[in-house]
């Protein structure tokens, strides 16, 4: 069983929003599509959705053309689109029906998630009386309705507070632990690096990054270091060869080369006996990766 997209190809005119992408997911879990404005993200996943056709390349589920109208996919876009003159409760009711859903099942699904994510009160309201963060809350539910083997999210947490946005995360956990498939597009890189094992950055159209997470991670080495101490310290950091990336009252985040460097730095140190509060070496977060891979460049 798998999600696979094979070398799909999308121009408009002699613009090329996407260029030669592939990606396959082999079992469940988490998948993020990453990319600067522009770089061709959300025309993919109307691509794989079928909303867009490709020039070429192809789009298989469980080894099978990919036929939207016939899977099990849950889609909570970018651009929310409820209706905002129509209550609630009859978008639900129309959504679960395009999904071939019959009403008593249905109706089983809707009062689940209202109760779920505490928005049993707006059931008789307007979309357009409700929140920007209560109208997301809404279309997370139509993605979920049919319990979808797949689902797809465009910027899921985009626009909500701590309290949603945690109340979101526990619902995605729960959609993982039981086996499924979830395709992300975020900006919120600490968001992706939290649930995603595989990941392909785009940049300018092209997959320029493709991977395990873990994987890419480990190939930058363990050059981030955060050095807390009681007393100025700079002048040990210049003499090994580091860079200063922030400082605050002793508090150190600097860039090195590798465990050596680092090393290095923190011998002088308990040579001259300088109490040592925090050395922390890590591998760069994936913000830092995906900044240095597509250069900081938007493509917009």
């Amino acid at each position: 069983m798998s999600l696979k997209v094979d070398n799909i190809v999308k121009t408009y005119g002699s613009c090329r929003a996407v260029d030669g992408l592939s990606f396959e997911m082999k079992e469940p879990g988490v998948f993020a599509l990453l990319g600067t404005n522009g770089a061709g993200k959300t025309t993919s996943i109307r691509i794989i959705l079928g909303m867009l056709s490709a020039d070429s390349g192809s789009v298989t589920w469980h080894g099978k053309k990919f036929v939207t109208a016939a899977e099990s996919i849950g889609y909570l876009a970018e651009e929310r689109g409820l209706y905002p003159k129509y209550k609630i409760m009859d978008q639900l009711m129309y959504f679960a029906s395009l999904k071939g859903m019959k009403r008593q099942d249905a109706q089983r699904a809707i009062d689940y998630w209202f109760d779920r994510l505490g928005v049993q009160e707006y059931r008789d309201k307007r979309a357009e009386q409700l929140s920007k963060g209560n109208q997301q809350k809404i279309q997370l539910m139509t993605a979920l309705l049919s319990d979808p083997e797949l689902l797809i999210l465009d910027e899921p947490l985009s626009g909500l507070d701590p309290v949603n946005a945690d109340l979101f995360k526990s619902i995605l956990r729960e959609e993982i632990a039981r086996g499924k498939y979830l395709i992300m597009s975020s900006h919120q890189m600490s968001v992706v690096e939290e649930f995603c094992t595989d990941l392909t950055i785009l940049h300018r159209s092209r997959a320029v990054l493709q991977g395990h997470l873990n994987d890419i991670k480990k190939s930058y080495g363990r050059v981030n270091l955060h050095l807390k101490v009681e007393q100025d310290v700079r002048p040990y950091i210049e003499a090994a060869g580091a860079r200063i990336v922030t400082e605050k009252e002793f508090d150190y985040q600097i860039k090195v080369s590798g465990e050596e460097q680092a090393n290095r730095l923190l011998a002088a140190l308990i040579a001259d006996r300088i109490p040592v509060v925090t050395f922390d070496l890590r591998e760069p977060s994936l913000h830092e990766i995906f900044v240095e891979t597509v250069g900081g460049d938007s493509d917009e």
